[in-house]
């Protein structure tokens, strides 16, 4: 069975908002969606705080809608409840009806009136907002000092890339609909929002398909991790062949581990000399060390991936050995002192399987990066061929077709010197068991975070390859999280 990327889907608001009205066409009402929005959004606040003088602050449209009905529904519940609305739905609207059907009191919408409550509900703009928030909202959103319950997203956070417009608050909660979107995930929207609840409102799944969105949240579920027939041997699960530097001969040792942890059958580090080679042999027994040229190992055929940057200087010599590596028709997963090599001429990377580029690699690769860190990886994909991964703490995996997946599974203590090392030889072991570019580099970066949670603060590079077997079984058993109310 093949795995369902479903429920990880991320929708943009353009495709949020196509996805509603395949709804609405298939015969739900959007009036009865908007009623569900508004009810979870009370059943959050009611979960998290306690009944409190709450203000919820209404926009004119279906964002503010979903404000009236959870001021109705609280103040139903006993609380204290007023809205300051913005502006008049549109009459006839799906808002405006919510707007009628609120009998409670309303308060100015002012910083003042903000200032005095104990919890804001921000149902000023969702996540499609188009012009930046200023003026009097801003300055009303600013005012806040109680505890804020956004709805979809604080107003002023870019719902596709995560950018704030103008000026955006920072939420307790924030609760959000159907499915995702990548803002909830890229920085600075992860942050923004608080703790992020996806609540279920009643559109069906069938309306993916006329979505067909591209991309997902990465996590167990978008791939499969492979599992070894019963014939396997040494060679099937993969011989990954890593060239390593003379200078830095840890990184390509850190390299080694990863991939050998990670289900590689046979792992060569390619030593550029005898002094190096005699450091490379002082290592793991299971790593095989040779001297020998690029060109004699490329005549075994069963060396089909290979690690290229870890701890190589940043030199024509490096592009040439890619050359070979390609000629030769073997997968590269290109890092480090390579992408340094190619710094300003990414097409001399084209061919290569997978990039992993941090954010300063990526410039000096491809040029700023900008707001949008989903649209310069889909970018760099397509220009390169290549699936890139460009890491952070909302790594980023794009393919040259366009799919793309957001990595959130990583905690702070990962960002330290020689972890992506590891990272590089765990997407080369997936590769040379056979797995998809694109699912090896998504696999790889959940695999490499799960292993830094399990080996917590403190953790250094060398920690991460003994947690790869516990990531592996987890990965195997993860069903996908969710927080639906």
């Amino acid at each position: 069975m093949e795995p369902d990327p479903g429920p990880l889907a991320l929708l943009t608001p353009e495709e949020m908002g196509r996805a509603d009205a395949a709804a609405i066409a298939s015969g739900i009402p959007g009036e009865r969606l908007m009623e569900a929005a508004g009810r979870a959004v009370a059943r959050a606040a009611q979960r998290r705080f306690r009944p409190c003088r709450t203000l919820v602050l209404a926009g004119p449209g279906n964002n503010g809608g979903d404000g009236y009905v959870a001021a109705r529904l609280l103040e139903q519940a006993g609380w204290p409840v007023a809205v300051a609305a913005l502006a008049p739905p549109r009459p006839g609207s799906d808002a405006a009806l919510a707007a009628a059907r609120w009998r409670g009191p309303f308060a100015p919408f002012a910083p003042a009136a903000a200032a005095r409550a104990d919890l804001v509900i921000d149902a000023v703009f969702g996540a499609g907002l188009a012009r930046p928030v200023e003026g009097l909202v801003a300055e009303s959103l600013a005012a806040i000092t109680a505890p804020i319950l956004a709805v979809d997203v604080p107003s002023g956070l870019d719902g596709a890339t995560g950018q704030v417009r103008g000026f955006a608050p920072r939420a307790a909660l924030t609760v959000t609909f159907f499915r995702l979107k990548p803002g909830h995930l890229l920085l600075p929207g992860r942050e923004l929002c608080g703790k992020t609840v996806l609540a279920d409102i009643g559109l069906p799944a069938s309306v993916l398909e006329t979505v067909l969105p591209p991309c997902w949240e990465n996590a167990p579920g978008l791939w499969r991790l492979p599992v070894p027939g019963l014939a396997a041997h040494k060679y099937s699960r993969g011989h990954v062949t890593i060239a390593a530097g003379a200078g830095m001969t840890g990184a390509a040792r850190l390299a080694a581990a990863g991939a050998r942890r990670a289900g590689a059958g046979l792992v060569t580090l390619v030593a550029p000399d005898r002094v190096a080679g005699d450091v490379l042999r002082a290592g793991d027994p299971g790593v095989i060390v040779t001297e020998a040229p690029a060109a004699t190992l490329l005549g075994d055929p069963r060396r089909h991936v290979w690690v290229l940057g870890p701890g190589l200087p940043a030199e024509p010599a490096s592009l040439a050995l890619l050359d070979s590596v390609l000629a030769a028709g073997r997968q590269v997963v290109a890092d480090a002192g390579l992408l340094a090599a190619a710094a300003g001429t990414p097409q001399r990377l084209r061919g290569a399987a997978v990039l992993t580029p941090h954010a300063g690699e990526f410039a000096r690769l491809f040029g700023p990066i900008g707001e949008d860190r989903l649209s310069a990886a889909r970018r760099a994909a397509a220009l390169t061929g290549a699936v890139i991964l460009l890491k952070g703490p909302d790594t980023v995996i794009a393919a040259p077709d366009g799919r793309a997946a957001i990595n959130r599974h990583a905690p702070p203590f990962l960002a330290t010197a020689g972890s992506g090392d590891v990272l590089a030889g765990v997407i080369a072991a997936l590769l040379g068991s056979g797995v998809s570019p694109f699912d090896a580099a998504a696999a790889g970066a959940w695999l490499h975070g799960e292993a830094a949670f399990r080996c917590g603060p403190g953790l250094v590079a060398e920690d991460l390859a003994p947690a790869l077997p516990a990531a592996l079984a987890m990965a195997s058993q993860a069903g996908r999280p969710r927080v639906a109310i």
